[in-house]
């Protein structure tokens, strides 16, 4: 039996451990340390000072974000 495919922005983290180098966990602490802040200035900023992706950023900081919530 095979496990349930991951869905949402997590699927995306081993593509952007792969491309970027580094544990999604870091990515994480990155937006983290910068809340709180709004989705897109989020994003924008992991675009602008990292050279992240815009859909890897906003899969980063829409993951980070669900679970500030909960």
């Amino acid at each position: 039996m095979s496990a349930e495919p991951i869905k949402g922005p997590a699927s995306y983290f081993p593509s952007i451990e792969k491309t970027y180098g580094r544990p999604i966990g870091e990515w994480q602490e990155i937006v983290r340390k910068r809340l709180p802040a709004k989705h897109m200035d989020l994003v924008a900023m992991l675009k602008a000072d990292h050279g992240i992706g815009h859909g890897h950023a906003n899969a980063i900081v829409a993951h980070v974000l669900a679970a500030e919530r909960k």
